[in-house]
This record gives structure tokens, sequence and C-alpha cells, in this order.
């Protein structure tokens, strides 16, 4: 992968976390989904303002990966890359290119830790 790869996959993944509904789909695990609607708010703010991206959590450097604290949990959110024309057949493929939305859908998971 190319730096310029790199940074436009890093570009697309913030836009993601930032909206969703737009750049991507998400989708939030049971446990995160149960939790009291002002949490569900709080953590979602927090995944789309994340910006703690270090070598450690984003060796890579494409912002697909993060962690924090919310009420005693650990939050943990995640973008998966997946090829648009196999997305939703139940044959889903992970995209040959994740720099380029035209043939990728970018999935964000939002989860409690303790579901990894």
């Amino acid at each position: 992968m190319t730096t310029t790869n790199t940074k436009r996959i890093a570009e697309l993944n913030d836009l993601c976390r930032k909206a969703p509904g737009i750049a991507g789909k998400m989708y939030l695990t049971r446990g995160i989904a149960d939790l009291p609607d002002a949490d569900r708010s709080a953590i979602c703010e927090k995944v789309e303002t994340f910006d703690s991206f270090t070598a450690d959590n984003d060796p890579y450097g494409e912002h697909d990966f993060g962690s924090f604290e919310h009420d005693g949990h650990k939050i943990l959110w995640k973008i998966d890359y997946y090829d648009r024309a196999s997305f939703g057949t139940g044959r889903d493929m992970g995209s040959e290119d994740p720099s380029d939305p035209a043939q990728t859908v970018r999935v964000l998971t939002i989860m409690l830790a303790s579901e990894y």
C-alpha cells in the first residue's frame, strides 16, 4: 500500500466515523445496544471525535481501530472494508482497494471489549 493510499484510507475512515450513514454502515453490538440511550449517544460521539491514534493502536496509519473507557466499560470500535459488489449477498468479500469508495463499503462496528 502506498503512502497516498494509506492517507486516503485514513481520510475515508475518519469520514465513516463522523458520518456513518453517508460514508459507510454502522453496527452496534448487543452490549452497546442494551445500554441506556444517553450512554449510546455519548459512546457514538466519542467514536466520531476519536483522535487518539498512536503507533500502538494504529500501526498502519489507517485510523481503522480505537478504544476508550466509558462509565466503567472498555469500548472498542473497528472499521472493516468489504467489496461493494458482494456486500449483502451472503458471500461478502473484502475490498481489494479500500482507498476506492466506488468499490468499498466501510462497516463501523462499536462494541464492548467484553464482547470481542
